[in-house]
């Protein structure tokens, strides 16, 4: 088998990257190594910057988004029994998020390569990346029990934090930078309508809590918790007391049939370089960042745009200069979102461990609730910075 550019990984990155490429009349070949069904069940973040709703519809898969996806001017954030609205499009001249599930990304993406006659292969085992530091990159995997090789001209490696491509540089060509957080988030999805038409960040002494949604009808809250958390101990009944506790007198927490109950660790990630020779490094492959921030899908969209770009750029004129600074480009990005991640996610957690550090937070944030020099700088950083 061969192709020009070979994809590992079926998450948005590496979909929406074959999907774009095949708009250039480039074409891809991806990798998956999980069946349709589980990629399609996996429940993931939702908030989309206006930069990646921009870049689905460019792509040609924004229909159903446009239709179901909760466009918001703001949000709010509780203190300790008060709720302050952040004004995004007021404070970004007329900027905003849309909520729409990456599930539902993947979704859409998944047919859209399909319809156009795309090949995913989907169960393909044992993937190795080769030769790409050299001139000929390949991919050696087992598809339906028999052991294949595609050839290609470059591999982008879109497989994940656990995937095989960033494990498959050089030793010592990569450098990574780690921060593991002493908390984690106790999410539940809920067959019930949020408290709010807008998200709710809450800070309260109890801990943090997030209350989002997938719909209008379907509720999407976080608890912050340890990330050893016995799931078992947390009964449907326990979790809705303990948002409602968290959300205080500020809202009602509206309880329902819980579709899903998961722990989430808390972690920020950077490899740096995103390329050997001939591979390429987009999305939770390079880079993981906390969701306080809700900045992990709309990266990986980032990688792509700046990724579909250098390729597009070399096979239509053999120009290969942003290839070259691909990595850097990506990267001064992705590090701006890993500011205003570990930011928020500083910002609105408490770590019981140090009361002075908690307190200095706690006043930074009842600073930023009452500057709108700072609720500016938020809010930017918040919509998406410029591409």
């Amino acid at each position: 088998m061969r192709t020009q550019v070979a994809i590992v990984g079926s998450g948005p990155a590496g979909l929406l990257l074959s999907q774009i490429l095949h708009q250039h009349g480039i074409e891809t070949v991806i990798l998956e190594q999980r069946n349709r069904a589980y990629i399609e069940g996996r429940v993931r973040a939702g908030v989309l910057e206006q930069g990646t709703v921009d870049l689905l519809n460019e792509a040609g898969v924004g229909a159903r988004m446009a239709k179901q996806g909760l466009r918001h001017e703001g949000f709010d954030i509780a203190l300790n029994g008060r709720r302050k609205r952040v004004d995004l499009a007021g404070l970004t001249d007329g900027k905003t998020v849309t909520v729409y599930g990456q599930t539902e990304v993947t979704k859409d993406l998944i047919n859209a390569r399909l319809d156009a006659g795309g090949m995913v292969l989907f169960e393909a085992e044992d993937v190795a990346p080769r030769g790409f530091n050299g001139d000929e990159p390949s991919l050696s995997f087992v598809h339906d029990g028999r052991r294949r090789e595609l050839g290609c001209d470059f591999i982008a490696g879109c497989d994940g934090f656990h995937g095989i491509c960033r494990a498959s540089f050089p030793k010592g060509s990569i450098r990574t930078f780690e921060r593991v957080y002493p908390f984690a988030w106790l999410g539940v999805l809920v067959d019930a309508p949020p408290p709010s038409e807008e998200l709710i960040y809450c800070r309260d002494t109890r801990g943090f809590a997030l209350f989002s949604m997938r719909s209008s009808t379907v509720s999407r809250s976080y608890l912050q918790c340890t990330p050893d958390e016995d799931l078992r101990e947390w009964s449907d009944d326990r979790v809705f007391e303990e948002l409602q506790r968290r959300l205080g007198k500020t809202g009602t927490v509206n309880e329902g049939k819980v579709l899903e109950k998961s722990v989430t660790p808390m972690r920020s990630f950077v490899a740096e370089p995103l390329r050997s020779g001939r591979l390429f490094l987009a999305g939770d492959a390079g880079h993981i960042v906390p969701p306080t921030g809700a900045k992990g899908l709309n990266l990986a969209a980032s990688d792509v745009r700046y990724l579909a770009t250098a390729l597009i750029a070399y096979y239509q004129s053999g120009n290969e200069s942003l290839l070259e600074a691909y990595s850097a480009t990506a990267l001064e990005r992705v590090w701006k979102a890993q500011r205003f991640s570990a930011w928020m996610t500083t910002l609105l957690h408490n770590t019981g461990r140090d009361g002075f550090e908690d307190r200095i937070r706690l006043a930074e944030l009842e600073y930023v609730l009452q500057s709108e020099a700072a609720l500016t700088s938020l809010a930017e950083s918040y919509v998406g910075l410029p591409f």
